[in-house]
């Protein structure tokens, strides 16, 4: 399984939800056990898997549940599922003619009630209702825990109950400290929960388009946080021809800044300089349409401390003399000019480059960007890196031949790279994969990896020899031994394609011609 889970009920990231077929956590409680002060952190943990913070959390719960009812008044269930019975899936089991399993026959969670007494109405009824009542655990009808309001001490005898009734989610929005607080402030300000709860649903069903670029309409609201907005870029542009020639010399040009991969006795800067554009690009997601290296976050946290940039601050450094001798020339455009530089100085072909990226403010807030999921299986990740990063099977097989550094893959605790000669862009990866039997082997630093039988210094990594196990990777790669014009094609349609993907322009364009 990609993403496994040992108890459902428990399941962790990156699943979105605490329990398989639901979609955020129990609302009977952890594991089905109505205990509020469990499942308050259940909630916290699933809502931060949606990058919602407390006030986002309590907002989209109590205004989620200002509409609406819960359906589980037929204690016989919804009949059989769309496994079952695909073609009528789920019929009802109560009622009769055309009212089975419809209106008040209606089953779907198995929970039975209203939160409010007129769920038809916006309001910050449910918050109150909270707060005014003390709440009492029972079996519904539908067969699970839900919870009654009971008068409070203090409350006058008379009053009359409400027909309406809490889930264990939500009762423990009153066992969390942080979480009181905020029902006590919707309760008592229902302009507080509008602003808040307006906020949090734009960003729930917002947030998987993108930049703020890609929305359309005369109701979308100013750039939000959550949509990684960037400052127009430089209205100057730098002669892009120039800053090749600079970068080119500096491919061979010894920097204080970082150690170069040596080559022949002679400094080689080429490999590193891919690796920074491509670890810039390669966040790019298809699946959210975030990450990439617009905006040149690559410099900034999270992702100039993950464990895979180790450095890359290192080799941006060795470009900054570049960047600070072209007025106008941003970051995100000089990394991947510098990638492509390096990769047409190593003989790839077609490498084409777009300008016109800007680069995020220094101070701006932590964006929530995702690193590449990493699996014990790797086929299973190969295929789900490229998948999420929008590029078909060929192009990622491609892409696994890019340059190395063998001085980078030591910083990533590996003993070395499948060669010594980072210069050369070619099919000769492949020959060296498909050619050589493999053995694992465990770096100095406690990196598994793959060593070449009967040679020295010939390593490849888990990922590499997941080519080699797939027969569809397989065939591609002996086809890329046999046809380098094909290897070179498919390596230059992923290149462009990742480093210009987060390019947009509206809501499926490109700033940049395919």
């Amino acid at each position: 399984m990609v993403a496994p889970c040992s108890v459902n009920g428990e399941c962790e990231a990156p699943l979105g939800a605490s329990t398989m077929s639901l979609i955020y956590v129990n609302p009977e409680g952890p594991l089905a056990v109505p205990d509020p002060e469990l499942s308050a952190p259940q909630i916290r943990e699933v809502f931060s898997r949606m990058a919602m913070n407390d006030s986002e959390t309590v907002a989209l719960i109590g205004g989620g549940h200002a509409f609406g009812k819960t359906h589980g008044a037929c204690p016989t269930g919804p009949g059989p599922n769309p496994m079952q019975q695909p073609w009528n899936p789920w019929p009802g089991t109560c009622g009769e003619g055309p009212m089975k399993g419809k209106g008040n026959n209606t089953f779907t969670s198995g929970f039975e009630g209203p939160w409010t007494t007129n769920p038809i109405r916006w309001d910050n009824e449910y918050f109150v209702n909270l707060l005014k009542y003390d709440w009492k655990v029972y079996v519904g009808p539908g067969g699970h825990h839900q919870w009654e309001p009971v008068l409070k001490e203090d409350a006058d005898p008379e009053d009359d109950l409400p027909d309406i009734i809490m889930l264990t989610t939500d009762v423990a929005l009153l066992k969390d400290p942080i979480y009181l607080e905020l029902v006590k402030l919707f309760a008592a300000n229902q302009t507080a929960l509008d602003i808040a709860f307006s906020h949090a649903w734009y960003k729930l069903v917002t947030r998987d388009m993108g930049p703020y670029s890609r929305c359309l309409g005369d109701q979308v609201p100013p750039p939000q946080p959550f949509q990684a907005p960037l400052p127009p870029p430089p209205a100057k542009i730098p002669d892009y021809k120039a800053v090749t020639k600079a970068i080119t010399k500096a491919l061979r040009v010894i920097s204080p800044a970082l150690p170069y991969d040596p080559v022949n006795g002679k400094p080689y800067y080429g490999a590193l300089f891919a690796t920074l554009a491509w670890q810039c690009a390669s966040s790019f997601r298809q699946t959210d349409y975030t990450g990439g290296c617009n905006g040149a976050r690559i410099r900034l946290a999270p992702q100039k401390d993950w464990p895979q940039n180790v450095a890359m601050d290192k080799v941006l450094k060795v470009l900054e003399p570049i960047k600070d001798s072209f007025p106008g020339l941003t970051y995100a455009d000089l990394i991947v000019l510098a990638g492509n530089t390096a990769l047409t100085d190593a003989k790839a072909k077609g490498m084409r480059f777009c300008g016109g990226r800007s680069d995020a403010d220094s101070d701006e807030p932590p964006v929530t960007v995702t690193p590449q999921r990493v699996f014990n299986d790797k086929l299973v990740q190969l295929k789900d890196n490229a998948i999420v990063m929008g590029l078909t099977f060929r192009e990622a097989v491609a892409l696994k031949a890019m340059i190395r550094s063998p001085s980078q893959q030591q910083r990533l605790g590996y003993s070395g790279s499948w060669t010594d000669n980072p210069t050369r862009l070619s099919n000769e990866f492949f020959k060296v994969l498909l050619d050589n039997d493999w053995v694992n082997v465990t770096s100095a630093a406690g990196q598994l990896e793959m060593k070449a039988v009967g040679k020295e210094g010939v390593y490849m990594m888990p990922c590499d020899l997941a080519i080699k196990w797939d027969p569809v990777f397989a065939a591609i790669a002996q086809e890329f031994v046999t046809d380098s014009t094909a290897f070179y094609t498919a390596f230059a349609s992923g290149w462009n394609k990742m480093m210009n993907a987060d390019r947009f322009k509206g809501p499926a364009g490109n700033e940049c011609k395919s």
